[in-house]
């Protein structure tokens, strides 16, 4: 019975090796599909259901799926350049005619990479390599939008997916000892994924939480022509560094004629998709996101792992200072970008 929290993979620079089976990193929700006849619901990855997002991939479930099963997997949506999380966040939303106008427009799909039950049987204590047999056999007919993700035991394999398939918008490669467990809430696997640096304009910054004493986010920039825009954040730092960017950010306040205080401008940006400074969260209405402008005079290397359209993925790490950087010089040319991919390869590949 649900809520069930999934298994979860700590990070490798290295692909593990041994007798260890490969998957590819899907960008989306993670999800674990709980299917009791025509009672089915959808969990989280922090155990919160999701079941009223995703009402197609319900209907799925229900025509292909087992009667009664519990599959853990990963909900995304294909864009015409990859897997869209962006679009796949805009289903996050409290009015159901939205959801249902989104669901007809923009369909998800459900990869499934594990199986955690099938009738009466548990299977968490199995291992993987049967949890993965079993889960093959239940899925022999699915059809789109359900999909089985590739596996494979060959490390080269791997390898190949690691870099041929970034462009179609994966994070990267999980690797599964062959033996494992299924171990809710633990990090069993390990994950492989890409990393980049590049050079931004630190545009302004948002303060830790409710202290105002240090600093949370640095909000970070790209030149587009003339424009500068909002393309991400960096947010981890040690507390000791939180207290020292307050100093090394003084001298950059008080900024005049700021690219990002021309509100009525940032209206307008709104209608042609680019990503605002200081927006609503989606995930969370009472999250405070304002933020305080600084001069854009400040350049950071920052790593990264991919650029989706016009921003950053997931949220950036800080690297150095660039003093020797002008600003203007930090452009989307500058981003190492993934060559694309079909999805059609990466659903069809084969170990």
């Amino acid at each position: 019975m649900p809520p069930v929290s999934p298994m979860l993979a700590k990070l490798s620079r290295e692909l593990p090796e041994g007798d260890v089976r490969y998957e590819p990193k899907w960008d989306g929700f993670r999800c674990i599909v709980f299917r009791d006849a025509d009672e089915v619901e959808l969990g989280s990855r922090n155990e919160r259901p999701l079941t009223r997002y995703f009402p197609e991939v319900i209907d799925a479930v229900r025509a292909q799926l087992p009667e009664r099963c519990v599959v853990d997997g990963e909900l995304v949506i294909a864009g015409a350049d990859g897997l869209d999380f962006d679009v796949l966040s805009q289903r996050i939303h409290p009015a159901a005619s939205r959801v249902a106008m989104l669901a007809r427009e923009k369909p998800a799909s459900f990869v499934a990479f594990d199986l955690l039950a099938s009738g009466d049987t548990d299977l968490r204590q199995a291992p993987f390599f049967q949890r993965r047999l079993e889960l093959e056999d239940v899925l022999e007919g699915a059809k789109p939008p359900i999909y089985l993700t590739p596996l494979t035991a060959d490390p080269a394999v791997a390898r190949d997916w690691f870099e041929r398939f970034e462009g179609a918008g994966l994070d990267g490669v999980v690797a599964k000892s062959a033996d494992v467990a299924y171990l809710p809430g633990q990090r069993a696997m390990w994950k492989v994924k890409h990393e980049r640096t590049g050079d931004f304009v630190v545009g302004g910054f948002r303060w830790y939480q409710a202290n105002r004493t240090v600093v949370g986010s640095l909000m970070l920039g790209l030149y587009d022509g003339p424009h500068l825009e909002h393309v991400g954040v960096i947010g981890a730092f040690p507390a000791e560094q939180r207290r020292e960017l307050v100093d090394e950010l003084e001298p950059y306040l008080d900024p005049i004629d700021h690219p990002w205080a021309d509100w009525a401008g940032a209206a307008e940006a709104a209608n042609d998709g680019r990503r605002l400074p200081g927006a609503a969260s989606r995930w969370n209405a009472g999250k405070d996101l304002s933020f305080v402008l600084l001069r854009p005079d400040l350049v950071v290397e920052a790593a990264y792992e991919h650029l989706q359209g016009r921003r950053l993925r997931h949220t950036a790490r800080f690297r150095r200072w660039r003093p020797d950087r002008e600003p203007v010089s930090c452009t989307y040319e500058q981003m190492d970008v993934a060559v694309p991919s079909l999805l059609s390869e990466v659903f069809g590949a084969r170990g």
